[in-house]
């Protein structure tokens, strides 16, 4: 067997298949959407709503079918090609390209990962009191730890049912008083202002929802669930029918998250005058003297729950594009000593993450460059998937349809835009 190439588990003999419940049936995708809110990304949802109110509701609604199409195009990508972005870039590009690609994101993760993991530490402190740099610690080990030792099945399901703690930023603005009809209009009619301050926002709102380790981890993962098998034509219609709905069912609970989180904080920090928010940990404590104690501890707690989720994808879509990149052996679904350079990458990619706490890092730098360094990866990279998903030599009969080549391209030069404005602003 190459270096590289994937195990295939064979089914024993004699095994029915089993059914699909509603949880087997959404996977990659509903992962994937869900990790897209994390402390980071409720960070700068916070910051939307203390700052604008409900103004800039209409950008989640605006940005759900552009980050649903290009998850859906790379997921077609890994379960298709069997392989993950990174394998599909080595493939079809050049080395500089690739090693460029994957050099930045690893090192965009890392940053996003020590974000994520200071922002959990310090949730927890804010309810429980204690160090929040021990704190730290635990949240790596214990996610690494799962990460690498736990079985791929278990580990999967426990990853969707942790998504369930988004429902705690549901639960939150069910306990604040909210104006929906205002709500309800502001979301459906755009408030364009392209002053300084509305431009950094757009640029952060659609810089955290279209995310380049979201494209890499999905499609890694269902060229992972296919075990090897090629997408065959008789049973194609089914298989992408099932990523659509995994994947517009997932991003539309990331937007619809991040939509409850504006609402939240434009109810009661924005109401209340409180419009300097930096981090998701700050968001909650200065929600419980305006909002009460229950919807602190709410909110705090979604932290963690959405953390829990995230970093193990930030560490797994790392040490899947390392893994391709050098041709190692890959997948969630191997045993330690088949992976060792794999799992190694999680672990390092985690340790790395941890240490940037330990240093005691400025988080809103740390989140700063993050977005810079995703803006700059998530361009070439959608290019990219975008030329790879129309080429029958790579996708054979399944090819991107002209409608979802339509919306991936919309998306990309969004992203484009996104990422030039961005440095506008910063030099401006």
């Amino acid at each position: 067997m190459a270096d590289g190439e994937r195990t295939v588990e064979k089914p024993r003999p004699g095994r029915r298949r089993i059914r699909r419940g509603p949880l087997g049936f959404l996977g990659p995708g509903l992962i994937a959407g869900a990790s897209d809110d994390d402390p980071s990304g409720i960070a700068t949802y916070s910051q939307v709503g203390a700052q604008f109110g409900y103004g800039m509701a209409w950008l989640l609604l605006f940005s759900y079918p552009l980050m649903a199409a290009i998850q859906e195009i790379s997921a077609r990508i890994g379960r298709v090609t069997g392989h993950g972005i990174a394998g599909n870039i080595r493939a079809h590009h050049s080395a500089a390209l690739l090693r460029a690609v994957v050099a930045l994101l690893v090192i965009a993760n890392v940053i996003n990962l020590g974000a994520d993991l200071g922002a959990m530490a310090e949730a927890l402190r804010l309810i429980v009191g204690g160090p929040a740099q021990l704190y730290v610690v635990g949240f790596a080990v214990l996610c690494a730890g799962l990460e690498v030792f736990a079985r791929y099945a278990r580990y999967v399901m426990l990853l969707k049912w942790l998504t369930v703690s988004l429902l705690a930023y549901v639960a939150t603005v069910l306990v604040v008083e909210v104006p929906w009809g205002e709500v309800a209009y502001r979301t459906v009619v755009p408030e364009l202002s392209w002053d300084r301050a509305h431009l950094v926002a757009i640029v952060a709102v659609l810089g955290t929802t279209i995310s380049p380790y979201l494209f890499f981890w999905q499609a890694s993962q269902e060229a992972e669930d296919a075990h090897g098998r090629l997408l065959r034509l008789r049973q194609a219609s089914a298989e992408l029918m099932r990523i659509r709905v995994d994947t517009y069912v997932g991003m539309g609970l990331s937007n619809l998250v991040a939509l409850f989180i504006v609402i939240t904080t434009a109810a009661t920090l924005h109401a209340h005058g409180v419009t300097d928010i930096q981090t998701s940990a700050q968001a909650a404590e200065a929600l419980r003297p305006i909002a009460g104690s229950f919807a602190f501890v709410l909110f705090a707690a979604g932290i963690i729950g959405t953390g829990l989720l995230a970093i193990p994808v930030l560490a797994g879509s790392a040490a899947y594009a390392l893994g391709e990149a050098f041709r190692w052996p890959i997948g969630l679904a191997r045993r330690p000593r088949q992976a060792k350079a794999f799992y190694a990458a999680v672990a390092l990619a985690t340790m790395l993450g941890t240490l940037i706490d330990v240093v005691a890092l400025d988080p809103i730098k740390a989140l700063f460059w993050s977005a810079v360094l995703n803006g700059i990866v998530a361009v070439p990279v959608m290019v990219v998937m975008m030329r790879i998903a129309v080429q029958p030599a790579v996708m054979g009969r399944f090819v991107l349809p002209r409608s979802l080549w339509l919306m991936g391209w919309l998306a990309t030069a969004a992203m484009a835009v996104t990422v030039a404005t961005m440095f506008a602003t910063a030099l401006g």
